[in-house]
């Protein structure tokens, strides 16, 4: 049960578990996070934080037992319910990492619910980790005070990716020196933006998702942005009133 009178308490720590979370229900922290809490921020048992798990709202909880290796918690009181967030997926060419690792960061902050890295042909030839990207994800929802923390999807060829592409989820592509509208808003139906890589799409490849029955060619305003830019400000015009 939700208790109005509780304070949002927005300076205590929150974390992101995969426990079901109810009144009274026990929470166990791997060992990551339980060095997390005990070590770099010097909880003890007795102490509380929020817990999140993107499908049972946020959750006042207190430390029962904490260890080296492992924390036990007890969910005690409902503080938010779960509510409803954008479908948006973002796909981005493989830009460097650090950029990429920034992207990541921001698009969790501005609500995606899926991240796609995709290789295009102007690419960067590294890879990126999955894993440490997930990782970068769930650390900017805890912060940003989201319920949900987006899936990072491992790398796909883009053209593999839009062979199999749902044909009742837009995709804006944002595009560079083309005669084209600003992206439409999509704040209540399923969508997706694409950025391109430093460079560009290759000409053969807009031709061909030009002809597309789902793809939307849109501009992001009359200035060559950077990739990570672009991200940023295609996320931020899909989803305005």
């Amino acid at each position: 049960m939700t208790d109005p009178s509780a304070p949002p308490d927005s300076g205590s720590i929150r974390l992101h578990v995969q426990a079901d979370l109810a009144a009274g229900a026990p929470v166990l922290l791997d060992e990551g996070q339980s060095r997390y809490l005990g070590t770099v921020m010097r909880k003890t048992a007795g102490d509380a934080l929020r817990l999140f798990n993107g499908r049972d709202g946020e959750w006042r909880a207190v430390i029962g037992e904490i260890g080296k290796r492992g924390a036990r918690l007890e969910a005690e009181t409902l503080i938010r319910p779960q509510a409803p967030e954008p479908d948006l997926w973002l796909l981005i060419s493989i830009i460097k990492r650090d950029a990429l690792e920034w992207v990541v960061e921001k698009a969790t902050e501005l609500g995606v619910s899926v991240i796609l890295p995709v290789i295009t042909q102007r690419s960067q030839p590294a890879r990126p980790n999955a894993e440490r990207l997930q990782t970068i994800a769930t650390e900017a929802a805890e912060q940003c005070e989201r319920l949900t923390v987006p899936m990072v999807r491992g790398v796909q060829p883009l053209d593999g990716l839009l062979r199999q592409w749902p044909n009742a989820r837009p995709l804006i592509a944002a595009v560079e020196r083309d005669d084209v509208a600003p992206p439409p808003p999509q704040t209540s139906s399923p969508a997706a933006l694409l950025i391109g890589p430093e460079g560009g799409f290759d000409p053969r490849e807009l031709d061909a998702m030009r002809k597309l029955p789902f793809l939307v060619p849109a501009s992001l305003g009359p200035r060559i942005l950077r990739a990570e830019t672009a991200a940023i400000v295609g996320l931020a015009l899909l989803q305005r009133p």
